[in-house]
């Protein structure tokens, strides 16, 4: 009976060790940073640029940084993960100084160039899109608002 609740017990703590979440946020250099709790982590630069980050908004410039599921399991996994696959402080895993340079090259022109359509949506006397014969359809009132919307929605998506 006691090999019974000997073996039961093991068996019981495997499952209390099971899995956590793991989440992960990017600091203003690029670098990635793994935690295992959702707890809230609040971020803020100095009078000198150095940027602070804590677990209570102690600074009245603080703000909350963005938290993304990683995956399942624990710190020490994505450690041995993240060791084997090295990212050098960049966003995205493999990822190289000039691939960096060329994605925020990239991002950077979509964001100008969305930024410039929403602006020119906002100037136009009236919005209309161009039919199958070339002639064009304006919209109405509630059409052009919904598309100057959506197009700000696309702008604000593209320049975070």
């Amino acid at each position: 009976m006691k090999q019974l609740l000997a073996i039961a017990t093991l068996l019981l703590g495997f499952c209390l060790t099971a899995n956590a979440d793991v989440w992960k946020w990017v600091d203003a250099a690029g670098k990635m940073h793994f935690v295992d709790t959702i707890k809230p982590i609040y971020t803020w630069t100095d009078e000198f640029g150095k940027a602070h980050y804590a677990d209570t908004p102690d600074h009245e410039d603080a703000v909350s940084v963005e938290l993304v599921w990683h995956s399942t399991g624990s710190l020490d996994q994505v450690a041995e993960d993240s060791d084997e696959n090295e990212s050098g402080g960049y966003a995205f895993p493999g990822e190289t100084a000039e691939d960096r340079a060329e994605r925020e090259k990239a991002e950077a022109y979509y964001c100008k160039r969305a930024t410039e359509i929403y602006e020119s949506y906002l100037d136009a006397p009236q919005l209309y899109r161009t039919g199958e014969g070339g002639e064009r359809e304006y919209l109405s009132k509630k059409d052009a608002a919904a598309t100057i919307a959506e197009t700000k929605m696309k702008k604000d998506e593209l320049c975070r």
